[in-house]
């Protein structure tokens, strides 16, 4: 079911691991494991707040949250013996998302749903929402 390139959006939340887990169960009925791109997007601070701080301060803080929403999701495909790269990215989540994925020519984009409905995703900005809108490629949501 999942292609040869796949970006898996990560926020350390549950319903992002259980991208994950789906990953591991789907590679395991295949010959081919998928190239695993783990994404996590951190938001840009304000500029009201990033000119009372030094730039690399800031990087550091932007990795550090990003490493720790992703421990979880490399310790579960590190267990499974799986191969992936970890990208902590620095924007707004569903168009650094997308562009991400275009960038590496990624054949899917694999999301976790966090269970709000249709209705509350769109008045409350979704990211998932956004992703699907703006995505070229196949979006997987896992609820």
């Amino acid at each position: 079911m999942i292609n040869n390139i796949c970006l898996i959006a990560i926020d350390g939340s549950e319903p992002s691991l259980k991208s994950i887990d789906f990953m591991i169960r789907d590679a395991s009925t295949r010959s081919c494991v998928p190239m695993i791109h783990l994404v996590n997007v951190q938001p840009a601070l304000p500029s009201d707040i990033t000119r009372f701080i030094d730039r690399q301060t800031v990087n550091d803080y932007q990795r550090e949250a990003g490493d720790v929403a992703l421990v979880t999701a490399k310790a579960r495909l590190d267990a499974a013996s799986m191969a992936y790269s970890a990208h902590v990215l620095v924007g707004e989540a569903a168009p650094t998302l997308v562009e991400f994925a275009k960038a590496r020519q990624c054949d899917m984009i694999i999301m976790g749903a966090h269970g709000f409905g249709t209705v509350l995703g769109l008045f409350m900005g979704s990211v998932t929402v956004k992703v699907v809108q703006l995505s070229d490629v196949p979006v997987l949501l896992i609820k």
